[in-house]
């Protein structure tokens, strides 16, 4: 084409191009400006190429390359073809020269996916189109086509294989059935866990009948129950209340199974249901557990009441006998006749009567008490005028040893707290005979009178015995625990303070103590004062009055964030350890009264310790705590008791069974916190 000039330049006639051929070469020149166009706006790491088999050379246009970091002084090295291989990821080589010797045998889409090295290290996830062109003989003469950078598809792609792989472990982990319904599609799928719950496998019929299944589920659900399911799930389309029910459904042996089916409908713009998507929970397990608990616990009432109106018998049979051995005792004492030995054998006779009139009192309210049944008559009381009946009371036994009695009001003598009379000096009176009963001869009793955060009035009564040995302060109020006491000539039931700390908090007072041994002991009592309100008023207060606390806030050695999940059904209760954990801003606090809801939220916030009551609705703390150990989601979790079963027995199968510790009610903060300190800090 030597004879071609750019039109407008001088030519002789005879080298006049035809019309046609400048249209076509003007055309060409377009494209060509078009393509590089294209290619200079390229900015996603684009490229053209172009392999001239016969050359064995690559010809390169677009960005691709220069995205890699690669420079035109690269280029010549990259376009021959015997070296490109070089820059393919080793992995990925045989794969690319499989699919090119594919495509030149004319088999195969002319694409290939693969890793391409960086200039500067690393590799990026390239895709490559191509298309040939054939000479006559069939031998491919061209090899071109497109490449570009899928590095953040291949990204995306991994990461929803990893999601997807999660979630499939996460489904097979939790033992839960998934199922969902398609308005589009008008279908309801199954997966085959939800079979597997009523026993079928894949080859049972009855999970092969295609649209049936639906049909197929609902014919086995306990007819009492249905009309429940389909309330639900109308109250969730409706009102889009939350779907979660349990129902009864028959398995494959024809027994009945418990299933929990949670699931959420997805609507459109215009509020119809156009999916919904669920699971279903095998909770036969707990519910034949909540059976159990249900059984034992109207036998343990039954029993109870039993006990109840044995003790009430037992005490009338046993003051019948006791009130004439001790009054023809009383009347053997006013003989003057009676020899020194027969008066020292009517003392010890009264000295045993009295033992075991005391004794069986004892039993008797620590029954009433336990049962509910001891009636509270609640009044403006003045403590001081008590404490001086007290100490009057207590001046002759103490005098007898030697020991001095002293009372400090600190002029709080008209101040009232909310009481019933007869129960708080009760209370004084057994926390002073104690003080006067396990002190050394020629010591010292002190009762003292404070008021504590304005809102509490604090009864301190301190001696100078031998103190309670640390190791054996965890029994104090454990019942018919003398704490090595019956050893000695010290008379006493070992019930005693164990009805002080319950009357007090029935009062809705606390009982708190220190003792150091060979020191001695201090016990106190608060209780709320009264503020002058009426009686009526005084009623409906006392019910929301929180439980007193020590101004004594122990010290919680964990300084991160911990989670805490408290499974408690007594709203007082919660309350309670609600106020307790407040002083520590680095407790999170989850409660809930339910054990099951108590199971779910300890597999999914994945607390750092779990706190147990034992009579909890449904199931019981130790059924709880078996269902928890066996998850092994959960069973790594430290789990503590805290619980009113207090009797040795229940605490020694507290320990059998696995639970951390043992925690006796009433909460003892300083106890709740050390158990914090030994559990929470080592995480």
């Amino acid at each position: 084409m030597a004879w071609f000039k750019k039109a407008g330049s001088d030519r002789d006639s005879h080298d006049a191009v035809p019309p046609q051929i400048e249209a076509r070469l003007k055309e060409l020149e377009n494209s060509v400006a078009r393509y590089e166009r294209i290619v200079r706006g390229s900015r996603h790491g684009y490229g053209f190429l172009d392999w001239d088999i016969n050359s064995s050379r690559l010809e390169w246009n677009g960005t691709f390359w220069s995205s890699l970091g690669y420079g035109e002084a690269d280029m010549a090295y990259i376009s021959d073809a015997q070296k490109f291989m070089e820059y393919i990821h080793p992995d990925d080589q045989p794969k690319l020269s499989n699919a090119i010797h594919a495509h030149l045998r004319g088999l195969g889409l002319g694409e290939a996916t693969f890793r391409i090295r960086k200039k500067k290290g690393g590799h990026i996830w390239s895709e490559v189109r191509v298309d040939s062109e054939r000479d006559p003989r069939g031998w491919v003469s061209h090899i071109s086509g497109i490449i570009f950078d899928v590095t953040k598809l291949k990204q995306t792609e991994q990461a929803l294989l990893i999601s997807e792989a999660r979630h499939a472990r996460i489904i097979q982990a939790s033992n839960d059935g998934i199922w969902e319904w398609s308005a589009e599609h008008g279908s309801f799928h199954f997966s085959n866990r939800c079979w597997e719950h009523l026993g079928y496998t894949d080859h049972d019929d009855i999970v092969n009948q295609g649209i049936d299944r639906m049909h197929a589920w609902r014919s086995r659900i306990h007819e009492d129950d249905l009309a429940v399911f389909d309330s639900t799930l109308k109250e969730h389309i409706h009102q889009r209340k939350p779907f979660d029910v349990e129902y009864r459904i028959r398995g494959k042996d024809n027994e009945w199974r418990w299933i929990r089916a949670r699931g959420q409908m997805d609507f459109n713009e215009s509020g119809k249901p156009v999916r919904m998507s669920g699971t279903n929970m095998d909770v036969t397990h707990i519910k034949r557990a909540e059976l159990r608990v249900m059984k034992a616990k109207e036998d343990a009432e039954k029993a109870n009441r039993a006990k109840s109106d044995f003790l009430s018998s037992m005490s009338h049979e046993l003051r019948t006998p006791l009130n004439a051995i001790l009054g023809f005792a009383q009347l053997f004492d006013m003989d003057r006749n009676l020899t020194a030995d027969q008066v020292a054998n009517v003392a010890e006779i009264k000295k045993a009567g009295d033992h075991l009139l005391q004794l069986v009192g004892d039993v008797l309210d620590l029954a009433q008490i336990e049962s509910g049944r001891m009636g509270f008559s609640l009044e403006p009381v003045t403590p001081v005028r008590l404490l001086k009946e007290v100490a009057a009371l207590m001046q002759a036994q103490a005098e007898v040893r030697g020991i001095s009695v002293s009372l400090e009001t600190d002029d709080l003598d008209d101040c009232a707290v909310v009481a019933d009379a007869v129960r708080l000096k009760q209370v004084l009176l057994n926390i002073a005979s104690n003080a006067v009963k396990y002190n050394h001869d020629g010591g010292a009793v002190e009762i003292m009178c404070s008021i504590i955060d304005g809102s509490f009035f604090r009864i301190s009564i301190r001696d100078t015995g031998k103190g309670i040995p640390a190791d054996l302060q965890k029994d104090l109020f454990q019942p018919f625990n003398r704490l090595g006491a019956e050893g000695s000539n010290i008379v006493g039931s070992g019930v005693g303070l164990v009805i002080t700390k319950q009357l007090v908090e029935q009062m809705r007072g606390s009982l708190g103590y220190n003792s150091a041994q060979g020191v001695g002991s201090t016990f106190w009592v608060e209780l709320p004062l009264y503020t002058g309100q009426s009686i009526e008023q005084l009623a409906n207060h006392y019910d929301r009055l929180p439980l007193a606390l020590s101004n004594e806030v122990p010290t919680l050695l964990v300084e991160d964030k911990k989670r805490i999940l408290y499974v408690e059904d007594n709203p007082p209760n919660q309350r309670l350890m609600k106020q307790l954990l407040v002083r520590y801003p680095n407790i999170e606090l989850d409660i809930t009264g339910e054990p099951v809801r108590g199971i779910y939220l300890a597999r999914t916030v994945k607390p750092d310790l779990i706190i147990l009551d034992i009579n909890l609705p449904g199931m019981d703390g130790f059924e709880t705590l078996e269902v928890l150990k066996q998850d092994s989601t959960t069973q790594n979790i430290p789990v503590v008791a805290l619980t009113a079963n207090a009797m040795v027995h229940d605490i020694e199968k507290g320990k059998q069974v696995g639970f951390n510790y043992y925690l006796t009610k009433p909460l003892d903060l300083k106890q709740l916190i050390d158990v914090f300190n030994e559990l929470l800090v080592s995480k």
